[in-house]
């Protein structure tokens, strides 16, 4: 069963299929500015608490991005994993640190940061212009979830387990890191 934005009109040969609806392009030019936004606000922000729900709102906003682009399970994984885990496993470690370390200081480095970011930011617009971008003339899919749930547990079954050991070692090194010491004992006054 084909949406009818992927069906080409008569007489056109190949062409943008996918981003033929006025609402989708409107959709997807409001998503990306969300997006952006709410990614520069994530570095503008002083308080880190801020600065994480302009994180998710970015998270939320690429998700809907995917969801223009009719990858529907990207988007769902997008929401689950970033908007979600990675989210709140921020939360708990910007509320386990010391209220004195919380806040968003100046540092030496923001300056080579800035120029770093100007020039990646300059790198992927040359290459977004200048670019040639092919269109493939395949039909979309019918369905992504099965597909990608098949190579997960057929052909990419041990990347899948090495990465989920691998963040499972690292949430518990988060753990290790910011909790206190109990060897050490205060003495009552």
């Amino acid at each position: 069963m084909q949406s009818a934005e992927w069906s080409d009109p008569p007489g056109r040969g190949g062409g943008d299929r996918l981003m033929d609806d006025t609402g989708t392009v409107v959709a997807f030019w409001l998503l990306s500015a969300i997006t952006v936004g709410a990614a520069l606000m994530v570095v503008a922000v002083r308080n880190l608490v801020h600065a994480v729900v302009f994180l998710i709102l970015s998270f939320v906003g690429v998700a809907g991005l995917y969801i223009t682009l009719s990858a529907d399970f990207v988007a769902v994984t997008q929401i689950l994993i970033y908007a979600g885990a990675v989210s709140v496993l921020m939360l708990f470690a910007i509320v386990l640190t010391p209220r004195g370390d919380r806040d968003n200081r100046e540092t030496f480095l923001r300056l080579p940061a800035l120029l770093l970011a100007l020039v990646v930011a300059f790198t992927l617009g040359y290459v977004a212009i200048d670019t040639e971008w092919a269109i493939s003339d395949r039909e979309g899919f019918e369905e992504t979830a099965s597909v990608i749930g098949e190579a997960l547990l057929d052909k990419y079954v041990l990347p899948f387990e090495i990465a989920s050991v691998l963040l499972l070692v690292a949430m518990l090194g988060a753990i290790v890191l910011v909790r206190p010491e109990s060897g050490v004992e205060e003495a009552p006054e």
